[in-house]
């Protein structure tokens, strides 16, 4: 499996009725690639200098989104089809229920950046579902 570094900035929009919140990652990260399968790995730092890692691991049909660390949490998507996890984090722990609407992707070529986007609902312990929109773009480091 060939590991390649990437410069990943990840975008998560959260869309509340005439709210929306947006929040932009930019971190270093790896990708690897075997088959039909495509990882990204990438750690963060939250503001109380606690590390997050995150594993998102792409298939032709199906995302799956892994965070250890300060954050826990072990979220698949499957387009049209409803998913449940839980959601651990210094202020305790969240039942999500999450509805994939859309996945897209973009593999990483020489000449053009990878992107995932992944369009869902999620409601947090049943409360009502706010619709969000995250999108992911990785570039390859130069080698300089």
């Amino acid at each position: 499996m060939n590991k390649t570094p990437v410069s990943i900035t990840m975008t998560m929009e959260i869309i509340d009725d005439d709210n929306k919140e947006i929040t932009v990652t930019e971190e270093k990260g790896l990708l690897m690639e075997k088959n039909q399968m495509t990882v990204l790995t990438f750690s963060e730092q939250n503001e109380y200098n606690e590390r997050t890692d995150s594993f998102i691991t792409i298939q032709p049909d199906k995302v799956s989104v892994k965070r250890s660390g300060a954050v826990s949490m072990h979220q698949k998507f499957t387009e049209k089809q409803r998913t449940e996890n839980v959601y651990r984090h210094q202020f305790g722990t969240m039942h999500m229920e999450t509805m994939t609407e859309q996945i897209q992707y973009q593999q990483l070529e020489k000449k053009r950046n990878g992107k995932l986007f992944i369009s869902y609902t999620t409601s947090l312990n049943g409360a009502d579902p706010r619709r969000h929109r995250l999108t992911i773009q990785f570039s390859q480091e130069d080698n300089r």
